[in-house]
C-alpha cells in the first residue's frame, strides 16, 4: 500500500449527473483501500491517470480541512446552498484516517459553517470515531453501505471490506447516538431479502437500494468492462448479474419500512432529505 500525502486546491467540487440534487462532492482521499472490484471509480480519469493499482494507494489530501473552513465561510457569506456528499469516490473512513483525521477536521469545518445538507458514505465503522460531531451537525445523514447480509457473499466479492457484523454493530451505535441513519444497498449483491430485511429492521431510519445497471453512470456498461459478469459466473451468481436482480430485495423492503423509507438509485440518493431528525 502506498500512502502520500498531497496538496488540493479546492475541497468542494460541485455536483451534477447522479448527484444533481446536491451542491458538492467532498473527497478527503484518492484511491480506497477496500478495492471493491465492482468500483466505478476505477473507470474515471481520476484512476485511470493516477499511475497506481486500483486498492494499493491512497494520496491523503492534506490541507483539505484548511481549504474547506475557506470555501464553506466563503459560499455561506454570499447565502450560497450547500448540500455535500461525502464522499462519491473515496471512502472517507479508510485505514489512513486513523492516522490522518482529515475527515474528523472536515466535519469540525461543517460544524462551524452549517451546511443544508450533508450526507456521508462510508462502509467503515471506523465512523463510529466521529458521532460526537457528526450529532453537531444539524442537517447530516449517515449513509452506510451494506451490499448483502450474506458473509459468504461479502468475503467472496468484497474481501477487503468490514464484515457485516461490523457494519449492523456500526448501526446499532449510530441509532443509539441518535444519528439519522440510512443504509445503502449499493450495489444490490446476492443476498437473502427476508433476512435482509431482516437484519436491517429497526437499525436505520431509510434504505436506499442500487444496482450495477442503474448506478454506475452508464447503464452497468463500465461494470461490464470491469470483468464483473465472469466474476460472478466464476463463483455461482450469474442469475444475480441482470437489471431486474435487486427487485425481490427492493420490494420486501418496502413491505418491511413502507414506500416512503426506501428509494432506488439516483432519485433514491438525491431525495435523502434530513431523515431521522
Amino acid at each position: 500500500m502506498t500512502v502520500r500525502e498531497t496538496t488540493c486546491k479546492s475541497a468542494l467540487t460541485k455536483t451534477g449527473g447522479f448527484l444533481a440534487e446536491y451542491t458538492h462532492s467532498l473527497q478527503p482521499y484518492v484511491g480506497c483501500v477496500f478495492q471493491c472490484a465492482y468500483c466505478y471509480v476505477q473507470a474515471l480519469p481520476i484512476h485511470q491517470y493516477h499511475g497506481g493499482e486500483w486498492g494499493e494507494y491512497v494520496d491523503v489530501k492534506v490541507n483539505a480541512p484548511d481549504v474547506l473552513l475557506r470555501e464553506l465561510a466563503a459560499l455561506r457569506a454570499r447565502g450560497k446552498p450547500v448540500r455535500v456528499f461525502m464522499s462519491s469516490a473515496t471512502d472517507p473512513y479508510q485505514g489512513a484516517e486513523a492516522k490522518y483525521h482529515i475527515t474528523r477536521r472536515c466535519l469540525e469545518a461543517f460544524i462551524a459553517h452549517q451546511p443544508d445538507l450533508l450526507v456521508v458514505q462510508t462502509r467503515s465503522p471506523v465512523v463510529r470515531r466521529d458521532f460526537d460531531l457528526l450529532a453537531q451537525i444539524d442537517r447530516c445523514v449517515l449513509s452506510l453501505t451494506l451490499e448483502t447480509n450474506d458473509e459468504t457473499v461479502r468475503r467472496t466479492l468484497t474481501p477487503r471490506c468490514p464484515s457485516i457484523r461490523h457494519r449492523v454493530e456500526t448501526l446499532d451505535a449510530a441509532m443509539a447516538a441518535g444519528l439519522a441513519v440510512q443504509v445503502a444497498v449499493s450495489p444490490v449483491l446476492p443476498n437473502d431479502p427476508a433476512a435482509f430485511a431482516r437484519l436491517l429492521a429497526g437499525r436505520c431510519h431509510r434504505v436506499v437500494v442500487d444496482t450495477y445497471f442503474a448506478g454506475d453512470g452508464s447503464c452497468g456498461s463500465r461494470t461490464e468492462r470491469l470483468g464483473i459478469r465472469a466474476l460472478y459466473t466464476r463463483h455461482g451468481y450469474d442469475d444475480w448479474y441482470h437489471p431486474d436482480a435487486y427487485r425481490r430485495l427492493y420490494e420486501t423492503l418496502i413491505d418491511a419500512f413502507g414506500s416512503d423509507r426506501v428509494g432506488f438509485s439516483k432519485e433514491g440518493f438525491n431525495t435523502i432529505g434530513t431523515i431521522g431528525r
